[in-house]
């Protein structure tokens, strides 16, 4: 089984995709999906399901979800050849719950995993190089926003926000690799677009500023700063961090200062 949450969901058997169009069947599947090979209790997918007021019917109704997904799993696996397993071995009933078997099938945000832990040991070993492509590598296995086409319910949106904060920290750390090996004027303008995104995140607004000043835009930096504090101050009543205002004292001075702590080796964020 090959699962995709990073973008639209795809959970696919022998490349035939087991997704339903209904929205709480799919809900379902997606929990399970985040958390393939393991169990998920039916105490936590009632309430990804119906929150905190569940109805009298919803163990029933839960059990004819994961009725619904056996039998798309069914025909999936009759398009394999000589599959001796069935769909209750791979939507497995186990005690409290269920378990999605991945049987050494492909989970995008695991190997998103595997790919940015090699990029973040290739920074500790300051082997700028590798780090950038391992962590450009990683970040290539998102299509959008994880989960994008899913409502999700509070234990799905937890587990978003999980993977989401996973690639942003990637993210800064790729582009901290991209600035340790001169690469300012490349990163100009998906920084435009990031610091946009991200209205309050620090680090993105301390690496556009020393890109901007490395290419020599010295006036555009200490504006990113000043737009910035205003936004920090009026909605968070915040002052930047010391280390930010550390660099724009340096940018004044025109010494180009090294790239600020990532959000990875413990650098202060402020997000959005």
């Amino acid at each position: 089984m090959d699962i995709e949450v990073l973008g639209a969901l795809s959970v696919r058997e022998n490349g035939v995709s087991v997704v339903p169009t209904a929205p709480k069947p799919r809900r379902v599947l997606a929990l399970l999906a985040l958390n393939a090979d393991q169990m998920v209790s039916v105490t936590t997918l009632i309430e990804e399901l119906w929150g905190e007021n569940p109805p009298r019917s919803a163990r029933t109704t839960l059990q004819t979800y994961i009725l619904q997904l056996r039998e798309l799993l069914t025909e999936a696996l009759a398009c394999g050849e000589q599959e001796r397993c069935t769909a209750k071995d791979v939507l497995a009933t186990v005690p409290g719950g269920y378990r999605l078997l991945t049987r050494g099938g492909s989970v995008d945000y695991r190997e998103f995993e595997r790919r940015a832990g090699t990029g973040y040991r290739a920074m500790d070993a300051e082997d700028y190089t590798a780090a950038a492509r391992r962590l450009g590598e990683a970040l290539s296995l998102w299509h959008g926003s994880a989960l994008t086409d899913v409502q999700a319910g509070r234990r799905i949106e937890m587990e978003i926000g999980r993977l989401e904060e996973a690639r942003l920290c990637a993210l800064d750390q790729r582009i901290e690799a991209d600035l340790r090996l001169g690469r300012h004027r490349e990163l100009l303008s998906e920084l435009t677009v990031l610091v946009n995104q991200y209205r309050m995140h620090e680090s993105l607004h301390g690496q556009f500023m020393l890109a901007l000043h490395r290419s020599g835009r010295r006036g555009e930096a200490l504006n990113v700063y000043r737009r910035l504090r205003t936004t920090l101050v009026s909605e968070l009543g915040l002052e930047p961090s010391t280390a930010l205002s550390r660099l724009q004292r340096s940018i004044l001075a025109t010494r180009p200062e090294a790239p600020l702590p990532s959000a990875a080796n413990g650098g202060r964020l402020v997000t959005r």
